[in-house]
C-alpha cells in the first residue's frame, strides 16, 4: 500500500467519523431529553464511540504507517476496520437510535426501507457471511488486493471491509431491527462458517497458498495475526449472541 493511496482520503474518512461520531451523541442527547424515563444507553452510545475510534487507530499513523511498508500492517487495518469496530459499531445500535428520534414520517420510510426486499437479502446471514468472508477470500486468493496499491481503489476495499463486517455483526447479533432473522442455533452455524473460512485462509496464507507477495516473514506474520486475532473478534461476536438467547422464546419461535 502506497503512501499516496492512504493520504489520498485521511482526512475526508476522519471527517467522515467525527461528523458521525457528532450526528449520534446529537440523536442520543436528543432521546434523552424526550423521553428521560426510557433515556438512552450510556453505554451503547461508548460502544459506538469506541467503533469509531477503532476506525480512526486503523487509519492514523502508527498503525497507517506501519501498514504502509509491511503487509501486517495491511492485517491490522483489516482486522480493526473489518472485525473489531463493527462490533462496537453495531452495539451501539444505530438504527433503533435513528427511529426512536426521528420525526414520524421519516421513521414510516425508514421502517419501510427495513421491511423492503432488498434490506431483507441483506439481513439473511448466507449474503453477509457471502460479502464479510466470502470477499476475504477473493481478496486474498486473487490479484484483487493489488487494488490497494491504487488511492481510490485502496478506500474501497477499507469501505468493503467496513460495510460487511457491520453487515455480518448485525445480522449475528445485531440489537437493531433485522427482519426475518434466524434463530440463534442458526446464526451459530454461520458464525462458526466464518471461524473457518478465516482459518483456512489464514492458514493458506501462512504456507504461501495465496496470490500474497511479499517477504515470507511479513506474509506469515500477517497469516498468524488473522488467524489468532481473527478468532478473538469471532469468538466476542459469539459471544454477543449467546448473551441475547432466551431458550424459551427460541422454542416459542422454533
Amino acid at each position: 500500500m502506497s503512501h499516496d493511496a492512504h493520504a489520498f482520503g485521511v482526512l475526508p474518512s476522519v471527517l467522515a467519523l467525527v461528523l458521525v461520531g457528532a450526528g449520534y451523541l446529537h440523536l442520543a442527547g436528543l432521546a434523552r431529553r424526550r423521553n428521560p424515563a426510557r433515556g438512552w444507553s450510556r453505554w451503547r452510545t461508548a460502544c459506538f464511540a469506541a467503533g469509531l475510534a477503532l476506525v480512526a487507530v486503523a487509519l492514523l499513523p502508527p498503525v497507517a504507517s506501519f501498514a504502509g511498508g509491511d503487509f501486517r500492517g495491511h492485517v491490522v487495518q483489516h482486522l480493526l476496520i473489518g472485525m473489531y469496530a463493527p462490533l462496537g459499531l453495531v452495539l451501539g445500535a444505530p438504527v433503533t437510535l435513528l427511529l426512536r428520534t426521528a420525526p414520524p414520517m421519516v421513521g414510516r420510510r425508514l421502517t419501510a426501507l427495513l421491511r423492503s426486499g432488498p434490506v431483507r437479502v441483506l439481513n439473511r446471514p448466507e449474503i453477509a457471511l457471502l460479502l464479510s468472508a466470502g470477499g476475504l477470500v477473493v481478496l486474498y486468493a486473487t490479484p484483487l488486493h493489488e487494488v490497494g496499491e491504487h488511492p481510490v481503489g485502496h478506500w474501497l476495499l477499507f469501505a468493503h471491509f467496513l460495510l460487511a463486517g457491520y453487515l455480518f455483526a448485525h445480522v449475528i447479533a445485531g440489537p437493531d431491527p433485522a427482519p426475518d432473522r434466524p434463530g440463534v442455533r442458526t446464526r451459530l452455524v454461520y458464525l462458526g462458517c466464518a471461524i473457518a473460512v478465516h482459518a483456512v485462509t489464514a492458514q493458506l496464507m501462512y504456507g504461501g497458498w495465496t496470490a500474497v507477495h511479499g517477504p515470507a516473514a511479513e506474509v506469515r506474520g500477517g497469516a498468524e495475526l488473522m488467524y489468532y486475532a481473527g478468532d478473538v473478534a469471532e469468538l466476542l461476536l459469539a459471544g454477543i449472541l449467546v448473551a441475547t438467547w432466551h431458550p424459551e422464546r427460541s422454542r416459542r419461535v422454533g
